[in-house]
């Protein structure tokens, strides 16, 4: 990955941000097979789908890591309370429809 200082056009800018969003994208692949194990893994703990401390924790964890990489805090939470709603609204899903016995 190169520095964007280093770019010396925008089709080499571009190319970097499309490597970027690739990785991006497989980041987020990877955080939902996560998700998808919480979902296996909650039922047997009695955990809820939503655990108001733990999405703090996480809130404002990424705040902290916006803050020491140079993103703005304001559009790390945003992007991840949305992350966090999607991710919860899923586990909502599958384990209502454990709950009542349906595959």
């Amino acid at each position: 990955m190169l520095n964007p200082k280093t770019c010396t056009d925008m089709a080499q800018l571009r190319a970097q941000i499309d490597q970027i969003d690739k990785e991006l994208v497989a980041l987020l692949a990877l955080r939902a097979k996560h998700i998808d194990r919480a979902i296996e893994l909650k039922p047997g703990e009695g955990l809820p789908a939503r655990i108001d401390a733990r999405v703090n924790d996480v809130l404002d964890k990424v705040t902290s890591h916006s803050q020491t990489n140079g993103l703005d805090p304001a559009l790390a939470r945003a992007l991840w309370s949305e992350l966090i709603d999607w991710s919860i609204a899923r586990e909502e899903r599958v384990l209502g429809r454990n709950e009542k016995g349906c595959e």
